[in-house]
């Protein structure tokens, strides 16, 4: 990977929807070099998806909360079948510390939030002990 590769990275991960030729002559490189760098970082894996990003307040899921799980052992694979079966997981990763794995969910309020965690993520089987933070404001970064 070159300075051009990391110039095209920036410019899909801040609009993924740019076209080749705005991406040519945004970089001073022909089309065809765009194509074929675009095509050599998607075959090499190192872009992986081309993807939107969504408000979720947008879709009345305007409260956020990330949901630490401390499971039983050896119940990771089951667990996060199961999690990522809700629609409301948005992540899941398994994690070293005192929880075994974090879940980002979105609810639509506060009874939503209470269900999901209460009702259904405690009752799985896998499930130790939970604890709930809840996320004041967001930011993803590039």
């Amino acid at each position: 990977m070159d300075a051009v590769d990391q110039e095209i990275l920036d410019v899909l991960r801040a609009d993924s929807r740019t076209s080749m030729r705005e991406l040519a002559q945004r970089l001073g490189i022909s089309r065809t070099s765009a194509y074929a760098r675009v095509k050599r970082l998607v075959d090499s894996g190192v872009i992986r998806a081309f993807t939107i990003e969504v408000d979720p307040a947008a879709l009345g899921l305007g409260l956020s909360a990330y949901i630490h799980v401390r499971t039983k052992q050896n119940s990771w694979k089951s667990f996060r079948k199961k999690v990522w079966a809700l629609e409301e997981a948005a992540h899941v990763a398994l994690v070293s510390g005192d929880f075994d794995a974090v879940i980002l969910v979105r609810a639509r309020d506060a009874e939503h939030l209470r269900e999901l965690v209460l009702e259904r993520i405690q009752s799985l089987p896998e499930v130790v002990a939970t604890q709930t933070v809840l996320v004041f404001e967001e930011h993803v970064g590039q």
